[in-house]
């Protein structure tokens, strides 16, 4: 009896070692480093006022803002961590949003 009871807490410790290792908090360091990356790349996107970047005008500022923007989702939000049904219903509720702005957009944009 004892050997099973043994056995059995042996599991549950490494079940519950393996699934807190898994979601553990991350350092301050962590957060730090990102916040550090976000404040850079807002440097950059205000740059963009005082230099002129020629055509690439548009493209930098929306690869800037996609970057940022997956940054804050994925590492801020804990999406990345989070189960693959929130990160459906977010991403699918981003793409409407996408998709309705697009559409008032076109729709000024040919009937204006």
């Amino acid at each position: 009896m004892s050997t099973v009871t043994e056995s059995h807490n042996v599991d549950a410790q490494h079940g519950a070692s393996a699934s807190h290792d898994e979601h553990a908090p991350k350092p301050n360091s962590y957060y730090i480093k990102i916040a550090i990356f976000l404040a850079v790349l807002t440097a950059i996107e205000t740059a963009t006022y005082w230099v002129d970047f020629g055509p690439f005008f548009l493209p930098v500022l929306l690869s800037l803002m996609v970057i940022k923007f997956f940054t804050v989702v994925l590492l801020f939000m804990h999406l990345k961590d989070d189960a693959k049904v929130f990160g459906l219903l977010f991403y699918s509720g981003l793409a409407l949003a996408v998709f309705v702005y697009l559409g008032a957009l076109l729709t000024f944009r040919f009937f204006g």
